[in-house]
């Protein structure tokens, strides 16, 4: 090891043993091993990817040697995650402990500020405008909820004399998404400091000045693709990111880099124009004849704009560009005279502008569809229809590796972790999702202090019927009975949709003597506290569980897992992705499908150890894990868990575990 090497070495494990030991912690081999990867890669500038099991201290194993390289470069390292509450742990716990910890052992105080989007943040000049907010919406919101509306934003605005942040998290009055939205701008919405009349008291401008000259920046991975995708500098100016829990970073990208038009979004803008003076008599008439032949259009994805719709979609993008030149003439003076007036026109015409982008966007995409060019497609068009949204037309990138690499890894040195980032057995299959260039990073598993090969069975029953479209056979619901029953309740249950989870918890709940919780019955975080709380509790859910949900201790002594999480066959966007990979002679079910499925199996089976002296069962009643070719692969994913298809084994196991 180089002289130089060994030095930045030194230092990092240094201050990590006095981090550590100021904290009260112990020392940890793969938190150790996972810091001195992380400082080595900000020295050499390349890439590392780390999958960093639960137990590790992995934040304290990136932030540590990240403020020791801010300190070291005079510069400021980037830390960005996919969830605000992984943010608020690192700005409210681990970063305040760090300061006091390493002050005497630094030249100065570690700094490190929190930036997150335009949205999180409310917005003073919409707030404080001339006219009632809740008129603006007032032609698309049932009349009933216009006076809670009013009460709502008469609460913000004493609010927001009070608050130091204007962030949303910190608002201990609740308020409806609706009226946050009537109160807050997106970064399209935003005419920016200049224009703005309260930009001296912006809450979104005071975060990002906070955040000048600071060690560390904590935001998100949504701001920082709008940062590094559209060269947006909404972040300190940066050499280094550390991206957590970057196993969702593609998803977070692609939803960044993603447009969608909707009747009711264009019908609000129009009534924005309206306000201001222009006529828009037509432009809601051909709004209303364009969402008509949108609702005609099959649901899924488009290849080809249909004849009636290019054609309204076409008149309406023209009278939207003429609203926008309408509206982008202001009266002389308006801005000294009237700036709150002239704000929220800048504000309507950065809206026009994007819709008629986004109308832009799909005519080139579906056009190169169909061109004889071998130009490869760059985005997705598709279409949705729900009771909720209506119709909604929808664009977003097909890959997110060419952006990706051209635009963070190209410019960055960039530290990816999670503790589910080896897909297979290795990290190939999540390089190619983000687009690491090929020879210039790194991957390293630094484990888990947990065992799970001591600490955790993974049960594979093969006598149960293969999972089909009609719900859960009745062999199905019997096995979950006697597993829950065995192990006396402690269960949660992830399935792989909301039908599936109900008729789990309905059948359940007449034959188990414990609670059975299903998500929808209470806010998610409700049934975490409760099912944490009382042992004998199950929870049934989809999705958000298979992420979000950590219960360390006996509460959860049993995951049980209905069937492998595919993509459903009718998402148009993944089908597109692996139709994409089939043409160009790339196995597209191993690289979407399965990969998708085997991401989602991995932070599922991880829900259930949570500490040290955690132990228990995860069953996977999906025979095909087994039988089929590609189950190997997401056995790899899982946690290295002792395997077993024998349930008497497992039952025995469980009745073990209870107290």
């Amino acid at each position: 090891m180089a002289d130089s090497e060994a030095d930045y070495a030194h230092t990092t494990q240094a201050l990590l043993d006095t981090a550590v030991s100021a904290i009260g912690g112990a020392p940890r081999p793969g938190q150790n091993t996972m810091a001195q990867a992380v400082s080595k890669a900000f020295h050499t500038q390349r890439h590392l990817a780390v999958q960093a099991g639960t137990g590790t201290g992995k934040s304290l194993a990136y932030l540590v040697p990240a403020i020791e390289y801010a300190h070291e470069t005079n510069s400021t390292v980037v830390v960005s995650t996919a969830t605000i509450a992984l943010q608020n742990q690192l700005v409210n716990r681990d970063l305040p402990r760090l300061r006091e910890a390493l002050r005497t052992q630094l030249s100065r105080d570690p700094s490190f500020a929190l930036i997150k989007g335009r949205s999180h943040y409310v917005c003073l000049n919409k707030l404080h405008a001339p006219e009632d907010l809740e008129a603006q919406a007032e032609s698309l919101i049932e009349p009933e909820q216009l006076s809670n509306m009013g009460e709502q934003i008469l609460e913000l605005r004493t609010w927001a004399a009070e608050t130091d942040t204007g962030d949303r998290a910190d608002l201990e009055i609740s308020v409806s998404d609706l009226v946050w939205k009537q109160v807050s701008v997106s970064a399209q919405e935003c005419v920016g400091a200049k224009n703005c009349p309260h930009s001296q008291d912006c809450f979104s401008e005071k975060a990002r000045l906070r955040a000048h000259d600071v060690d560390i920046v904590v935001t998100n991975h949504s701001l920082l693709a709008i940062d590094s995708l559209f060269d947006a500098n909404v972040l300190p100016e940066h050499d280094v990111v550390v991206l957590d829990e970057a196993h969702e970073l593609s998803d977070r990208i692609t939803a960044a880099a993603a447009d969608e038009l909707s009747a009711t979004a264009l019908s609000m803008a129009a009534r924005r124009a309206e306000k201001l003076g222009a006529q828009v008599e037509k432009l809601l008439e051909v709004i209303k004849e364009w969402s008509a032949e949108l609702e005609r259009t099959q649901a899924g994805r488009l290849l080809t704009l249909p004849t009636s719709l290019l054609h309204s979609s076409q008149a309406l993008r023209q009278r939207i560009d003429q609203c926008c030149r309408t509206i982008s003439a202001a009266p002389a003076n308006e801005a000294a005279d009237h700036p709150t007036r002239h704000a929220e026109r800048l504000s309507l015409a950065n809206v026009l502008q994007s819709h008629s982008d986004c109308f832009t966007r799909a005519f080139e995409s579906l056009t190169a569809k169909n061109s004889t060019t071998d130009e490869p497609d760059r985005d997705v068009v598709w279409v949705s229809h729900d009771d909720r949204r209506g119709s909604v037309l929808h664009i977003a990138p097909l890959a997110v590796s060419d952006l990706l690499g051209s635009h963070l890894f190209a410019r960055k040195t960039v530290v990816l972790t999670s503790a589910t980032l080896s897909i297979g057995g290795n990290f190939n299959a999540m390089a190619a999702h983000w687009g690491l260039p090929a020879g210039k990073w790194d991957g390293i598993d630094v484990g888990t202090p947990f065992h799970p090969e001591k600490a955790g069975i993974l049960y594979l029953p093969t006598h149960l019927p293969l999972p089909g479209r009609d719900g859960l056979s009745p062999e199905t619901l019997d096995e979950i009975h006697e597993l829950i029953m065995a192990v006396g309740g402690r269960t949660l249950g992830l399935f792989s949709s909301r039908s599936a989870a109900v008729e789990a918890a309905q059948a359940m709940r007449t034959r188990l003597p414990f609670d059975v919780l299903c998500q929808g019955d209470d806010a998610t975080s409700a049934l975490i506290r409760r099912f944490s709380k009382e042992e004998n509790t199950c929870l049934f859910g989809t999705l958000s569980l298979w992420q979000g949900v950590d219960v360390p201790g006996s509460s959860c002594s049993l995951v049980i897992i209905d069937k492998i999480p595919f993509p459903r066959p009718d998402d148009p966007l993944l089908q597109a992705r692996k139709e994409n990979a089939d043409q160009q002679r790339r196995n597209g079910f191993m690289e979407v499908s399965a990969t998708h499925a085997a991401l989602l199996m991995a932070q599922g089976a991880g829900r259930l150890l949570r500490s040290i002296d955690d132990r228990g069962v995860v069953a996977v009643l999906d025979k095909r894990i087994v039988l089929k070719s590609y189950g190997s692969f997401i056995r790899a994913s899982m946690p290295s868990f002792w395997r077993t298809s024998d349930p008497t084994v497992v039952r025995g196991a469980l009745k073990r575990l209870r107290p």
